[in-house]
């Protein structure tokens, strides 16, 4: 049973950074292509950036493009969001979800096998 443990979400002001973590157990990370999304109040679940599983492709939305950064390490099981320059817009629980995806296309959320429980981001204007 494969397993993903978020953490490092938290309350900031607008401008700062956070970095969020997300652990996988159960079976190697490198298997899967691994992905963030997230979830505002009374809004439905958002693609925010993918990873492939070698680390080598990696996809952003539109709006995160320039401010945040995805990244994996295989050997710690690790992925991880570098996210810059938040907005209040950006408060929401962010998921990560790792799935046996083949080919290029990392958005579909109905692709991906395992999900974690959540990490909130709060950003106070």
């Amino acid at each position: 049973q494969v397993q993903l443990v978020e953490s490092g979400g938290g309350l900031v002001q607008a401008g700062d950074s956070l970095r969020l973590s997300c652990e996988v157990s159960g079976r190697t990370s490198s298997s899967y292509a691994m992905a963030w999304f997230r979830r505002a109040a009374g809004k439905g679940r958002e693609f925010v950036a993918a990873i492939s599983r070698n680390g080598i492709s990696t996809d952003y939305a539109d709006s995160m493009k320039g401010r945040f950064a995805i990244s994996r390490d295989n050997a710690k099981n690790t992925l991880y969001l570098q996210m810059n320059g938040l907005k209040s817009e950006d408060t929401a629980a962010y998921y990560c979800a790792a799935g046996a995806i083949y080919t290029t296309y990392f958005r579909r959320s109905s692709d991906y096998n395992y999900w974690g429980q959540g990490t909130q981001v709060t950003v106070s204007s």
